[in-house]
């Protein structure tokens, strides 16, 4: 991946840097401290950056090589493989398909979604609109082999993860890896574009948002994502070299009855182009999340009520794509649940200080 001459050094870091190599030495002890220090960073910002997390750099490469090779290729071949075109939303996604708001509200960014890969005799494929099926691949060499080893190599690093944050919340792993069969496991392969714009609360790069599954993993190759942090202000959180950003989601937040904190964050429009691989670590589709036993009071159980973690998703991807506000408006997407204006788990962010 190209190196980028905005990044910092861990030193530099504003958020909490976790080496995760404890993890793999065997030491009860080593694994231990590690998720001590994923529990704080987030219970904290809800942000933290890892290192020495085990991904090889030929698998970084490979997958950055590949988002670049499509998103250069002409419009019309992309449009060949436009989400739309799929009931389960897998293939490209073009910048104004980003928000149901468009052209009031842009996101300057473009897409290609993929998921964890899922029969086509899945019932909630065949139910359609769901968020669960086969993955759809262009006709590049070797682009399906690249992208597809790293989904695997992150969604490992992702029950690495999982693991962690269950030994450090007390929890039996199986309780949460049970939800884990065919989950809506998502990978992004995001392209900002360059564009001369100001940068506004309506021109952006992505909007203020939490993520709305366990974790996010994100590979970033440039400046621009800000978090809001344990003070909930606005602060950036540029790429380091070797590392990668990780942040809380909502489902983490339910099960741990709000210990956890499900961080908004957004990228400002800087008008350069930039790439970016999120992958949200999700939950099966009918997976129900509610405050794990040990975190259940009257008062937990009244704020974090059941929800089912793929109508969680779809709630809130019918705002944020376009395609599907449209098909929904017209009929052809049925909901049997209700879509909020906007996800119950934002939070606002304070003043700056002057």
């Amino acid at each position: 991946m190209d190196t980028d001459l905005t990044a910092i050094t861990i030193e530099e870091a504003n958020l909490p840097v976790i080496d995760l190599g404890g993890l793999r030495t065997g030491v009860a002890e080593d694994k231990a401290e590690v998720a001590r220090a994923l529990g704080e960073a987030a219970r904290t910002s809800g942000f933290f950056y890892i290192t020495n997390h085990g991904v090889p750099q030929a698998i970084i490469d490979g997958v950055a090589a590949a988002s670049r090779a499509f998103h250069e290729q002409p419009r019309s071949y992309k449009m060949k493989y436009w989400s739309g075109f799929t009931t389960h939303h897998r293939g490209y996604v073009p910048f104004e398909e980003n928000g149901s708001s468009f052209p009031r509200q842009i996101n300057f960014n473009e897409a290609w979604d993929m998921s964890f890969e899922a029969p086509a005799d899945h019932p909630d494929y065949l139910a359609g609109w769901r968020m669960t099926g086969p993955n759809i691949w262009p006709d590049l060499p070797g682009w399906r082999e690249d992208v597809s080893a790293y989904y695997d190599a992150i969604f490992t690093l992702g029950l690495e993860l999982l693991d962690a944050l269950a030994l450090e919340l007390g929890v039996d792993p199986e309780a949460l890896t049970r939800h884990i069969t065919n989950p809506t496991s998502q990978l992004r392969l995001l392209r900002y574009l360059e564009n001369d714009m100001d940068a506004t609360k309506d021109l952006v790069g992505i909007a203020a948002h939490s993520d709305f599954e366990c974790f996010t993993i994100l590979l970033q190759g440039g400046p621009g994502l800000q978090v809001m942090n344990a003070e909930d202000v606005w602060i950036e959180a540029p790429p380091i070299p070797g590392c990668f950003i990780v942040n809380i989601g909502d489902i983490f937040e339910t099960w741990s009855g709000g210990q956890f904190k499900s961080t908004q964050h957004r990228v400002n429009n800087i008008g350069r182009e930039r790439y970016s691989f999120p992958l949200f670590f999700g939950l099966d589709y009918h997976a129900v999340v509610e405050p794990l036993e040990k975190f259940r009071t009257p008062e937990t159980i009244a704020k974090y009520p059941p929800l089912k973690a793929g109508e969680h998703l779809m709630r809130m991807s019918v705002n944020a794509f376009r395609y599907m506000a449209d098909a929904r408006e017209k009929g052809a997407l049925t909901l049997d649940y209700d879509v909020p204006e906007e996800n119950p788990f934002k939070r606002e962010a304070k003043p700056a200080a002057e």
